[in-house]
């Protein structure tokens, strides 16, 4: 096994920290809120971008290796593990209050990262199976209708003004939340009816339907198995991914727009309609999402293959650090729009 695949087994620390957590107390439960965004921050002021492609032979070659998806896979039963143990010792007797938001919030990290990241990266796949694995991720989210909308919706909008998970410029995080979300939202429905229509369906037929329905008997199960407070933590954690998810979102197409071609159409979305990082840590831990430039550019491309391209505007830190700025606007502000206004002055 080669050091390219090692490390993207590094990730799985996440899960064996979110476990961990799950038994203990103090700062111990609070290790992998601490690792996503003190210590990975930090590492990447530190260490410089990797900018390097993989030439021809190694593409080919990680392209065949089956072992990159054998990681992926091996994510979804470890997913539900540690939900369970969350389940099973979020109230646990003794806890301090510090304790209980803690093993929440570091579930809402497991929700955000290896759920819905992992969810994404599947999702994109067009074998049945992997598609199935990552409705199950999104399920562990609460996230399902996530598979309608960004791969119908947000992959052909994206950098337009129709597109609900494309920030504006000056558009604050907070208000970009509540817009996202529930333009999400909508838009997966219209996409199901659409689609349920033009397949001669019925409205019983309907894929939003059916993952709502899904969702609600995974609701019914926890609280049926675990109580109504232990239901009521758990889909805490869940908003808290969901917001994770959306303050990525954020980060990555903010400010950025797609040229008008007339009739309601847009220019192709190229990379330079998405911001990249090629910090390396945050690359690693999130596998490659943070190549984002390429995602769009060639939304079939698997994870290990993402490249760097040349003409895509760079954050000005990992996907992490990033996503810290963009809390507090008037900073992220001043840091971004002078990085549009360079950038757009260049591509002139």
């Amino acid at each position: 096994m080669n050091i390219r695949i090692i490390k993207y087994c590094i990730p799985l620390l996440f899960n064996a920290g979110a476990w961990y957590s799950f038994g203990y107390t103090g700062v111990a439960t609070w290790l992998p809120v601490v690792f996503a965004f003190v210590m990975i921050p930090l590492l990447e002021l530190l260490l410089p971008p990797d900018h390097s492609n993989l030439d021809a032979q190694e593409e080919a070659v990680a392209k065949d290796d089956k072992i990159y998806d054998m990681i992926l896979y091996s994510i979804v039963p470890i997913q539900y593990a540690v939900l369970y143990q969350f389940l099973t010792h979020i109230n646990d007797a003794g806890l301090s209050t510090s304790d209980t938001i803690g093993r929440i919030v570091v579930m809402g990290l497991m929700c955000g990262v290896m759920g819905i990241n992992v969810g994404h990266e599947l999702g994109h796949r067009v074998n049945k199976t992997e598609q199935v694995m990552a409705r199950m991720l999104l399920l562990s989210s609460l996230y399902m209708h996530f598979f309608i909308e960004h791969n119908r919706g947000h992959h052909k909008y994206v950098g337009t003004p129709t597109d609900p998970s494309s920030a504006r410029r000056n558009e604050p995080l907070y208000f970009f939340w509540f817009r996202s979300i529930t333009g999400v939202y909508r838009k997966a429905w219209a996409i199901a009816k659409e689609e349920q229509k033009k397949k001669g369906k019925t409205w019983l037929q309907n894929e939003m339907l059916h993952y709502q329905l899904i969702q609600l008997g995974f609701l019914c199960a926890i609280a049926y198995l675990f109580g109504w407070i232990v239901l009521s933590y758990f889909m805490i954690a869940a908003l808290i991914g969901i917001l994770l998810l959306e303050t990525v979102n954020y980060i990555e197409h903010y400010g950025l727009y797609r040229k008008p071609t007339g009739n309601g159409n847009y220019e192709r979305a190229m990379p330079h309609h998405s911001w990249n990082s090629d910090h390396i840590v945050g690359r690693i831990m999130l596998f490659e999402l943070s190549r984002h430039s390429d995602h769009h550019y060639l939304a079939s491309r698997k994870y290990q293959l993402l490249r760097h391209h040349d003409s895509s505007p760079q954050l000005p830190t990992g996907y992490p650090g990033s996503m810290l700025l963009a809390t507090i606007p008037p900073l992220w502000f001043r840091v971004m729009n002078k990085k549009i206004d360079a950038y757009n002055k260049q591509r002139q």
